[in-house]
């Protein structure tokens, strides 16, 4: 087994090949003037079972583009099998038409996967499950939810606690949680009228008093978590904690968590936040090396995945 990382995210590769005692893959990724990436591998990997860790966060045409031209590599060099380890699988939020004429980028990212020679995915939290059956490979879906159960048990002092989806969509991830901890269910119902905004509209459920744990998959521009965590104070809410997979953070999203009513927000480094969160007192980064590194393991000495979140 060999671990090659793209340059997406540097630190949590060097924290999985940590977690697996093993060296990362000699290779030199590199881009010319005009663009263009170049991928060498510097080593021989003949025969070898090779893991590629590659988010594809912004730039996310760039680092897909880099994942596709190592698998190539990887498969010219005469690699045994290649697993694509995605920590944040982008495109994932265009996994359906929702009007007409536009493309399903989901489901064409998973094809160039499969056709660049990648033999299994392995990624974390996806948005919609169903992307799973986009491949036509097997892949694993891992869960944080554990990490953040263990975390909100230790950080989080109150009894009177609600788990609160900011949108319907996220109510799995909320009673995922919920049920780890042993607390009730809040949903927060939120139109969008254009893309990049949201409106909230009303809460169900009972907040007034309690604690509350807002659980979502994605954090872009953090205008809904923002205006969640703000509705959730109106409605008699006495602080809001937030755990959210994939710390996106695009554009103002940083400046908006510092001055908002959020106590803590806590991501993992599925994506390499840590130059954008320096100088936010509010967001804590949890790692989920040890996560991905013992799921690579397993995948490798060919046991159970599933037994991870058991």
């Amino acid at each position: 087994m060999k671990l090659l990382s793209g340059n997406s995210n540097k630190p949590l590769s060097k924290s999985i090949a940590k977690y697996l005692k093993s060296k990362l893959v000699n290779s030199s990724i590199k881009k010319f003037s005009d663009g263009e990436i170049y991928v060498e591998i510097n080593e021989n990997i003949r025969g070898n079972s090779i893991f590629i860790i590659q988010s594809v966060s912004s730039p996310a045409n760039d680092n897909l583009m880099e994942l596709l031209l190592c698998i190539d590599a990887l498969k010219r060099s005469s690699a045994k099998n290649i697993t694509a380890v995605i920590p944040y699988f982008g495109y994932a939020r265009q996994d359906r038409k929702v009007v007409p004429r536009t493309s399903i980028s989901a489901k064409l990212v998973s094809n160039l996967i499969t056709k660049a020679g990648a033999d299994r995915v392995v990624t974390v939290d996806l948005h919609a499950g169903q992307i799973q059956g986009f491949f036509d490979i097997p892949v694993d879906n891992l869960f944080a939810t554990p990490i953040f159960a263990r975390h909100a048990k230790k950080r989080i002092k109150s009894k009177n606690i609600i788990c609160v989806a900011p949108d319907v969509g996220a109510t799995e991830r909320a009673r995922a949680l919920g049920k780890l901890l042993n607390v009730g269910l809040a949903i927060i119902d939120k139109r969008r009228p254009k893309p990049g905004q949201s409106q909230v509209m009303n809460i169900i459920g009972n907040v007034k008093g309690k604690t509350c744990i807002i659980v979502d998959d994605i954090i872009d521009s953090g205008g809904t978590i923002v205006n969640a965590a703000q509705a959730l104070k109106d409605r008699g809410a006495k602080e809001v904690f937030v755990y959210i997979t994939h710390g996106v953070l695009s554009g103002e999203a940083v400046k908006k968590i510092k001055s908002s009513v959020i106590k803590n927000l806590v991501i993992t480094d599925t994506i390499d936040n840590s130059e954008k969160i320096k100088s936010a007192k509010n967001i804590e980064v949890l790692s989920i090396s040890t996560l991905m590194g013992e799921a690579i393991k397993r995948i490798s000495n060919s046991t159970s995945v599933s037994d991870l979140f058991k």
